[in-house]
């Protein structure tokens, strides 16, 4: 095999689609540990940020329009839309701000940014459907163990072993210790719950009848969207991993959890009377990864230059994911260098 991914979501669906259209003569497997998009990708709220959690970096370029761009080559259908984000906070305000909500405070639109929505789930089997119809090989419930290293690497997992020229690790915030990222990156799993649908008289209410995702730019910290049904999901709070490390084994009906949802959820009926008696549906918590400068990571993997490593997006993944997806194709193919903000030393 020439390339192996390990990781299908996002990152690794994209950098799969990505090789195949660029070197199509080049094999390609993406290695998925469970079913695709089963980690982040398939647990995201479906806000679409610009550039990176620590902003904009050197060389990044526009995230917003190549993520658009790349899913029209791709001909990925996924609901975006980019009608820009509000940011919101409890000092300071924007010009008759739609929102006035109670909450530690009085959180008002500070701002108008980049951003917008779409569906995760059609992405996630959109850009399987790219790599899939581009001759990559996606092979499900295929945890990778270890790596054996050497010229070429080979990748053990229960059902056998495949050997790879070079290798790209997209797992984000799970298998920390075969990306090489123990350590270096903290894995957390962010909460989130929607609401029944709204009526329009309760989103003109609340000023949300735009539509426009919100996040705050201070704390608590608190974000959301509108759904095409007109439901609400609503995110906050990070539960930390357990002593392994793994947060794909948190319960989130256990204790903590179950008290973090609790909160969220009285807390959006606080926040306006029209929300007084919103009923929730659905609560879901998903994988995030964190670095101590919030820059993603985008490194040679500290065992091997032939492989590299892209994540730990910090909530930024969605858009920010499949346009670095791309550049690690390239960079795979010996194209372009990996830039300098995202690189993690060898120990």
């Amino acid at each position: 095999m020439d390339f192996a991914i390990i990781g299908g979501g996002f990152t690794g669906l994209a950098a799969a689609a990505w090789l195949r259209s660029l070197a199509p003569e080049k094999s390609v497997a993406v290695l998925e540990a469970a079913r695709i998009g089963a980690g982040a990708s398939g647990r995201t709220g479906g806000m679409v940020l610009a550039e990176s959690a620590a902003g904009d970096l050197p060389g990044l370029g526009n995230v917003l329009h190549s993520f658009a761009e790349i899913l029209t080559k791709l001909g990925v259908d996924c609901d975006l839309s980019l009608p820009g984000a509000w940011e919101i906070a409890r000092r300071g305000k924007a010009e008759d701000s739609p929102i006035e909500w109670n909450d530690s405070g009085t959180l008002r639109v500070v701002n108008e940014v980049p951003g917008g929505t779409l569906d995760p789930g059609k992405m996630v089997a959109g850009l399987a459907r790219a790599a899939h119809e581009r001759g990559a090989i996606l092979i499900e419930n295929a945890p990778v163990e270890r790596v054996e290293w050497s010229t070429v690497a080979e990748l053990h997992t229960a059902h056998g072993s495949l050997r790879a020229g070079k290798v790209l690790f997209a797992t984000n915030g799970l298998s920390l210790s075969l990306s090489g990222l123990e350590g270096r990156a903290e894995p957390r799993l962010t909460l989130a719950a929607a609401t029944e649908p709204l009526r329009d008289d309760q989103l003109q209410a609340i000023g949300l009848s735009h539509e426009k995702p919100f996040y705050t730019v201070d704390f608590p910290y608190l974000w959301g969207r509108i759904c095409p049904n007109k439901s609400i999901v609503w995110g906050a709070g990070l539960v930390a991993a357990p002593d392994s490390g793994r947060v794909e084994q948190i319960d989130i009906a256990s204790n903590e959890p179950a008290r973090m949802f609790a909160s969220l959820e009285q807390r959006v009926r606080n926040l306006h009377p029209a929300l007084a008696e919103t009923r929730f549906t659905h609560r879901w918590g998903g994988p995030i990864l964190f670095r101590e400068n919030w820059r993603p990571v985008f490194s040679r993997h500290p065992a091997s230059a032939n492989a590299i490593v892209l994540g730990a997006y910090a909530g930024h993944g969605v858009a920010l994911s499949v346009h670095l997806s791309v550049w690690a194709a390239e960079a795979l193919l010996g194209r372009r260098e990996l830039p300098g903000w995202g690189r993690i030393e060898s120990s």
